[in-house]
C-alpha cells in the first residue's frame, strides 16, 4: 500500500523549505496555502529555493484549502500562529483518526493543536533556520540551524523516530528529544528578542551588538525564564542561545555574553532581519505578537510573575503595526526606559 502524502498546511518560509526538501528526497507531500499564486507556482514551475545554502528548483503537488480532499496520517502546521485556530477548524476534518499534526512554528502552538485536536494528535517540534517567503513560487533558505521533534507528554515512540528520520532528510542534525517544551521555551525568550530588533529598521547582528540595547534583551529573557520556571520547564539552548544565562539569580556577565553569541550567529546568514521586521517593514501585515510574546504575559500573569517589559513589548509592535509609532530607535529607546526603571 502506498504511502499517503504528508499533507503540509502554510506553504510559506518554514513549509514551503521543508516541503522542497521533502519532495526532492522522493517523500510524497502535498502543500496547502492559501495564496493562489503561490499554490499554482509550486505546483507547475515549481517552487524555488534560492541563498547560500541551495539553489534549486522543485515541482511540489499543492491546494488551495478548498480544493483539500481525504484524509492524511502526518499534517504539518507551518502557518503563523495567529492564524492557527482557523487553520486548525479547516484541516481538522482531513487527519486521520490515528492521525497527528506537528507544529513547525514559533510559539507554544501545540496547546491550541491539543486542544483542538486531541493531545494523542499532537506532537511538537522546534525549528531556527533561517527562511523568507520572498513571493509566489519564491522562498529564501538563508542559514541552517536547529531542527528539533519530541512529543508533548514526553515518551519517544516510533512514529516520533519516523518524524526524526524524515526531518534529517532536510536537517542532518535534526534532534530527537523528550523535552520539547524545553526548546519551545528557550526559543520563546530568543523570539521575544526578535520582536525587539524589530522595532527598528537595523539588522539583528546590530541590535544584538549594540551595548545601549542589551539591557532589553537580557531583561525580555529574565522575564521568559521566570515564568518557564514557574511553570515546571526547563529551557534549553541552541544555536548559540543559552536559556540558563537568563535564569533567575544568573550573572549579568552570562546573560552578556549570550547576547554577544547571538550577535555572532546572526552574522553569518544571508537572512539580516527578523520573519517580524519583514512582517511590519515589507509585508505590511499584523505579527505573532499575541499568540507568541503576549502569551507570556498571560502565562506569566497566571504564575504571579510579573513580565513589564513583555508587555511593553507587545503594546509598541501594536503601535507599529497600526501605524501609530515609526521602526526607529526612539520607539526602542521606550523599552529600554522600561527596562531600566522596572
Amino acid at each position: 500500500m502506498a504511502e499517503r502524502p504528508i499533507l503540509i498546511w502554510g506553504a510559506g518560509a518554514i513549509g514551503g523549505t521543508l516541503g522542497a526538501y521533502w519532495a526532492r528526497a522522493g517523500l510524497p507531500v502535498v502543500l496547502v496555502d492559501q495564496v493562489a499564486e503561490h499554490v499554482e507556482a509550486c505546483r507547475t514551475r515549481g517552487l524555488h529555493v534560492s541563498g547560500p545554502i541551495e539553489d534549486f528548483t522543485q515541482v511540489v503537488p499543492a491546494l488551495t484549502p478548498d480544493e483539500v480532499t481525504g484524509t492524511y496520517d502526518i499534517v504539518v502546521l507551518a502557518v503563523k500562529a495567529q492564524a492557527t485556530e482557523t487553520a486548525l477548524h479547516q484541516l481538522s476534518p482531513h487527519l486521520a483518526a490515528d492521525g497527528y499534526v506537528l507544529s513547525a512554528q514559533n510559539g507554544l502552538n501545540e496547546l491550541a493543536i491539543a486542544a483542538a485536536v486531541g493531545a494523542d494528535r499532537t506532537m511538537g517540534c522546534f525549528v531556527n533556520f533561517g527562511a523568507d517567503w520572498h513571493g509566489p513560487g519564491e522562498i529564501l533558505f538563508g542559514n541552517r540551524a536547529a531542527v528539533v521533534v519530541g512529543e508533548i507528554d514526553g515518551t519517544v515512540r516510533e512514529r516520533t523516530r519516523a518524524m526524526h528520520a524524515k526531518l534529517a532528510l532536510f536537517e542532518p542534525g535534526a534532534v530527537l528529544t523528550d523535552n520539547v517544551w524545553g526548546y519551545l521555551w528557550g526559543k520563546l525568550a530568543y523570539g521575544a528578542m526578535l520582536f525587539a530588533t524589530a522595532l527598528t529598521n537595523d539588522s539583528m547582528t546590530e541590535n544584538f551588538a549594540d551595548p545601549r540595547r542589551t539591557t532589553v534583551f537580557e531583561r525580555l529573557g529574565r522575564e521568559v525564564m521566570a515564568v518557564a520556571k514557574a511553570r515546571g520547564v526547563v529551557p534549553i539552548g541552541f544555536n548559540g542561545f543559552d536559556p540558563a544565562a537568563f535564569a533567575p539569580g544568573a550573572s549579568a556577565e552570562g546573560a552578556r555574553a549570550s547576547i554577544a553569541a547571538l550577535a555572532e550567529f546572526n552574522r553569518h546568514t544571508a537572512k539580516t532581519h527578523s520573519g517580524i521586521w519583514r512582517d511590519l517593514a515589507v509585508r505590511k501585515r499584523r505579527t505573532e505578537v499575541d499568540p507568541q510574546i503576549g502569551v507570556i504575559a498571560r502565562l506569566g500573569a497566571e504564575a504571579g510573575v510579573e513580565t513589564p517589559a513583555i508587555a511593553k513589548l507587545v503594546e509598541l509592535i501594536h503601535a507599529i503595526e497600526d501605524g501609530v509609532r515609526p521602526m526607529d530607535m526612539a520607539t526602542f529607546q521606550d523599552l529600554i526606559d522600561t527596562c531600566t526603571s522596572t
